[in-house]
């Protein structure tokens, strides 16, 4: 099971607005994106997936988070994989 967390990201402007994230906001700690290691769209062919670009990055601490923004909205959500949640 998966499950979006919404997130405050702060992205780089250039020839489009939110053109790739820099930082990003989880639990009023601030996330240095360091690398974008994949991305991949979401083309909207099923009414309950909006369209959405995911990216794998790498933070300044080395560890990896996949995000989604979903095209429509403009929000931004982190997605978090239940069997990689350590209690």
């Amino acid at each position: 099971m998966n499950d979006l967390i919404p997130v405050k990201v702060e992205c780089h402007s250039g020839y489009k607005a939110d053109e790739f994230p820099k930082y990003f906001y989880f639990d009023n700690i601030r996330f240095k994106i360091t690398e974008i290691s994949d991305r991949w769209y979401e083309g909207g062919l099923n009414p309950d997936f909006p369209v959405a670009n995911y990216l794998k990055v790498i933070t300044n601490d080395k560890k990896i988070y996949i995000l989604k923004h979903e095209i429509s909205t403009g929000n931004w959500y982190l997605l978090i994989k239940e069997e990689s949640i350590i209690l």
